[in-house]
């Protein structure tokens, strides 16, 4: 098969929502109509003990929820499915807007019962400042929620795009009887199983009196209304319109009992986007360009922790990433080979010769790669639009085992490598400050400190409201400023000073009195320097 062939059979998505919308069990769904698996895990069954595929760290199973993003590959259809199921959860948003960095569309998760939620807003927000191309699942149909239409009234108003729906259920809660998909005119009929595939798919004209037959005389007649009402309302589907990110397709469902989920897998093959162009500092990369280029938008540490293994998540852009070829790695200048990449089922690696633009490779790191790095074939360019963010919550890192400080150390260094809380150091008596934007990042990282590296913790919050990078280009000003503000001066991960302001105010008088330094909010300015 060529390489543009096998371009053309990728789908890289992730689906995203706010927290408990059931976006890690419609993950799991998706898997199982897809062959990948053979039963589904539910995420916080008591009855079924398997835990959900795509939460495979331990803490994940314990609390029920997603605090990680993970990758799922499988075959359907002759195509190659990439899923990236990320947190919902607003204290790791930072992980789930990178990931979406390395996707060409998202599937939103929407509960039928609470309608758009806070987190749903703002990760949609993230979708459209990309143009990524959304299709939209209402989930929990088997539970009494919101009028269909008034939820597409919701999702028009509340996040700013277009609406479609491409399937329409016949009732909800406890009378739901089956979707219908207005895009192939068929109509689904589910038997309740939350663990395997079992399906009625009926090829039907609502217009005769079979549809009587199957759903009853007045629920038959409010389906043909309700279509009417649609076609009338809505313009046809159009698939380019949906590409450009202008309009979303919804689709409705029940993920945990497998109602609705065929639909949107079959349509999602039939009109998602395949990989897309990505723009670098220098130019625009198109994946059919023959030779290879990626980014790093993702690493994590001990994703076995048998093996304590870190590991780096590579977006393919363009060419063949072939295993043992020599890469360059723009940001070291440098160039690397891996010897033994890899493809992903959560936690569950295999071996890959080759990958190609779409695909997500793991890659063994040894602490060369930070999140953007960029790979190439020799040019000198990086991925640009990963973003980075300011913590939120300060708190100093307390080792309560003096004999493990070794592990403690390596502990908060990588873990704060994947991403999701930023590290300083003070000078003053060495001390290590973590700022995260959730509180729940704390329990996460001291939770896997001691199961991972067996280094035991505690926090004390620290009185800091912002963390300030500094530079300027008058270095004795610049040294002069952290000689005399000493005590609320602290070093990143690269050595490079960080102002913590105890206030908005103390941070706008040092602003204004210090007009030769320079204050950035993020850590991205380091990109502009090194570039």
């Amino acid at each position: 098969m060529s390489t543009l062939e096998e371009i053309s059979r990728r789908r890289t998505f992730a689906i995203i929502s706010h927290p408990d919308a059931g976006k890690t069990t419609l993950t799991e769904k998706l898997l199982l109509f897809g062959g990948a698996i053979q039963t589904a895990g539910a995420v916080k069954s008591n009855k079924i003990k398997k835990s959900a595929t795509s939460d495979f760290m331990e803490i994940e199973k314990q609390r029920g929820i997603s605090v990680a993003t993970s990758v799922m590959t499988f075959e359907y259809k002759n195509l190659k499915i990439n899923i990236l199921d990320t947190p919902g959860h607003k204290d790791f948003a930072e992980d789930t807007y990178r990931t979406l960095t390395a996707v060409d569309s998202v599937i939103l998760v929407i509960d039928c019962v609470k309608g758009v939620e806070e987190q749903t807003e703002r990760l949609m927000e993230v979708c459209r400042m990309r143009d990524t191309p959304v299709i939209i699942f209402i989930n929990k149909l088997d539970r009494e929620g919101q009028n269909p239409f008034d939820l597409l009234d919701e999702l028009e108003s509340k996040l700013n795009i277009r609406v479609r729906p491409l399937t329409w259920p016949v009732n909800m809660g406890s009378d739901f009887k089956g979707v219908y998909s207005l895009y192939d005119k068929t109509m689904n009929f589910f038997r309740v199983n939350k663990t395997k595939v079992e399906e009625d798919i009926l090829e039907i004209d609502i217009n005769t009196p079979v549809l009587e037959q199957k759903v009853g005389e007045r629920d038959a007649e409010q389906l043909r209304e309700d279509t009417e009402l649609i076609e009338g309302v809505y313009d046809p589907f159009d698939r380019q319109t949906y590409l450009e990110g202008k309009v979303a397709p919804v689709f409705f469902g029940s993920a945990v009992n497998n109602f609705g989920v065929k639909e949107l897998l079959d349509t999602f093959c039939t009109i998602s986007p395949e990989p897309i162009a990505r723009a670098t500092d220098k130019r625009v990369v198109y994946p059919d360009e023959p030779k290879f280029t990626g980014f790093v938008f993702k690493i994590h540490a001990n994703l076995d922790p048998r093996h304590r293994d870190r590991i780096a998540f590579l977006r393919i852009c363009s060419g063949v990433f072939e295993r043992g070829k020599f890469y360059h790695h723009t940001r070291l200048d440098k160039d690397v080979r891996f010897s033994s990449p890899f493809s992903f089922m959560a936690d569950s690696k295999s071996i890959v010769d080759e990958g190609f633009p779409g695909d997500v490779v793991g890659l063994y790191d040894t602490g060369s790669f930070k999140i953007g790095d960029t790979l190439t074939e020799g040019e000198e360019m990086r991925y640009v639009g990963i973003p980075s963010f300011s913590p939120e919550i300060f708190k100093e890192l307390i080792n309560t085992d003096p004999m493990k400080s070794k592990q403690l150390d390596k502990g908060i260094q990588q873990l704060t490598d994947e991403g999701v809380a930023q590290l300083f150091t003070m000078m003053s008596g060495n001390r290590k400050i973590v700022g995260t934007v959730g509180e729940l990042q704390f329990d996460v990282i001291q939770y896997r400190l001691e199961h991972e590296y067996g280094a035991k913790c505690r926090w004390t919050t620290m009185p800091v409201s912002k963390a300030c990078w500094l530079t300027s280009d008058d270095k004795k000003k610049l040294d002069e400023f952290i000689r005399l503000k000493g005590l609320a001066i602290a070093y990143d991960k690269d050595s490079n000073p960080v102002f913590l302001a105890e206030s908005d105010w103390i941070l706008r008088m040092n602003m204004q009195n210090n007009p030769e330094i320079k204050f950035h909010f993020t850590s991205e300015f380091k990109t502009a320097v090194e570039a």
